[in-house]
């Protein structure tokens, strides 16, 4: 099969497209046949070298933590050959690949409503801003939430989950973003060019950061005393927390097919969409990289891996 590898860490050019053995399926596996991978920050911290679950000596390996694709062989009763499913992998596996072996207790069946593409964009980016917003930082219907990088693969989905239960979203957004985020159902966008978030937001529930640096630190401020800081990159100041009255938390998501189900629900409902921003062929994965890196689209890129 096809995949595509990296040897060394380094620039886009280290993604390498080769030749290497399709894995076979043990018992309670899957073999899938994958039609697209979600592009990730994750991907490129990982290909840089600056992603600490990954050394050198891990090296080489496939990139990706997101498939969804057909399943072509099963040794779980569970998941049929020729069932359509989605997953996130763990940090063993690639879904940068044409084929992927997987726990069946990891597929989860993909959304009828949804295209292969779109499938591949969600594991990942939909799970991080659902432990986010729920696991780690509880929120709840009527609470004020600040989501910040609204607009992005990650926080498009926050926005939306957020909305579909019942919190008064605002979110920070580059001005060309603004009218997205609202139509996914922000009740304010903030231009974070022209606009400072802290002249806007008050007495917020969550601040659910995907920035870091000083936005992160500015936004203890925004938060009610007893409120919460929750971080996918790293952990929050404890100090600047305690000073302000508030809780912190950084994560990293984890895979949880039951929330992914869940997840699926409502997309095959229509309570939640995938913004697909641009599909790249597996040969040019560098290509997707850059594309991430360089232009931070809104949602989501993928590798168009069988199509």
């Amino acid at each position: 099969m096809q995949a595509i590898r990296i040897h060394e860490f380094g620039a886009p050019e280290v993604l390498t497209l080769e030749e290497v053995a399709t894995p076979r399926p043990g018992p309670g596996q899957v073999l899938l046949r994958n039609h697209a991978a979600g592009v990730n920050p994750v991907d490129y911290k990982i290909r840089q070298g600056k992603y600490p679950r990954i050394r050198a000596e891990q090296l080489p390996m496939i990139l990706g933590r997101d498939a969804a694709g057909v399943v072509e062989r099963s040794e779980d009763r569970r998941h049929p050959p020729g069932q359509e499913v989605f997953a996130l992998l763990d940090w063993t596996l690639g879904g940068y690949a044409e084929y992927v072996v997987l726990d069946g207790a990891a597929c989860v069946e993909k959304p009828r409503s949804l295209s292969q593409r779109e499938a591949g964009a969600v594991p990942l980016a939909a799970l991080t801003a659902w432990q986010g917003l729920f696991d780690q930082g509880a929120l709840r219907a009527g609470q004020r939430v600040l989501i910040h990088a609204g607009a992005g693969g990650v926080g498009h989905f926050a926005v939306q989950f957020a909305r579909a239960r019942g919190a008064e979203v605002y979110t920070t957004v580059s001005g060309a973003h603004c009218a997205l985020v609202r139509d996914l159902g922000a009740a304010v966008a903030i231009d974070y060019r022209t606009q400072r978030f802290e002249d806007i937001v008050r007495d917020a529930d969550l601040v659910f950061d995907l920035v870091g640096g000083e936005t992160r630190e500015r936004s203890f401020g925004v938060l009610k005393r007893g409120g919460m800081l929750v971080s996918t990159l790293g952990q929050p100041d404890e100090k600047l927390a305690a000073q302000y009255g508030v809780r912190v938390a950084g994560y990293m998501a984890e895979p949880n097919p039951g929330e992914l189900a869940e997840i699926g629900r409502l997309l095959e409902a229509g309570q939640v969409r995938v913004l697909l921003s641009q599909a790249f062929p597996l040969a040019r994965a560098a290509d997707a990289h850059r594309c991430l890196e360089e232009r931070h689209p809104p949602g989501k890129v993928v590798l168009a891996v069988a199509d």
